[in-house]
């Protein structure tokens, strides 16, 4: 259980933060970069969970929000073991094969795509489509981290395929796909 009784430490008045091992790095560093960039993810999705609060959809939210804590806690975590333990916390594989068997239930659901669609339709479809793109974003921080330090594979499958995930859920919300706004290319109408 986490308990914080103040939330100002003073610490990182210098222009770093710490990490899991009490290590200090430069909060512009790729590691915290990605960090950063998940827990924006995390708080797109919070805004589109109040659109969801009552459905299967709104228990998914919230279980990818957790996820996204956990994801967050991984990346704080350096090292070339992405073992979890009862002190360390790390996404595992079994979280992105939740995500596979959400993304295959959404398209028995869907009507089939015919062209490209647009983030739009319903309120709640362009918020899951911006929670995308913003996951899409993180991804790309974790690949540039990647580049420099370690990942864990898990980290980086369960990224990915949460984005697969979000583009189903956007087309669940357009009406299973059917009020999709379809891309029109070169603009002619």
């Amino acid at each position: 259980m986490v308990k914080l009784n103040k939330i100002y430490t003073r610490t990182g008045d210098d222009g770093t933060t710490g990490l899991v091992d009490g290590s200090r790095v430069a909060k512009s560093a790729p590691r915290m970069e990605a960090i950063g960039t998940v827990d924006e993810a995390n708080s797109v999705l919070g805004l589109l969970a109040t659109d969801l609060a009552q459905s299967h959809h709104g228990a998914a939210i919230a279980r990818i929000q957790n996820d996204l804590f956990d994801l967050g806690a991984d990346l704080a975590t350096r090292g070339d073991d992405f073992t979890p333990s009862e002190m360390v916390l790390r996404i595992v594989p079994a979280q992105a094969e939740w995500l596979e068997r959400e993304i295959d239930a959404a398209g028995e659901q869907l009507e089939p795509l015919t062209s490209f669609v647009l983030p739009g339709g319903s309120e709640a479809s362009a918020r899951a489509h911006l929670a995308r793109a913003v996951v899409r974003r993180a991804e790309r921080t974790m690949v540039t981290l990647a580049a420099a330090e370690r990942v864990n594979p898990a980290a980086m499958a369960y990224i990915n395929r949460l984005s697969d995930y979000l583009f189903q859920l956007a087309r669940l919300l357009n009406d299973c796909g059917r009020a999709d706004v379809k891309w029109v290319p070169g603009g002619s109408r």
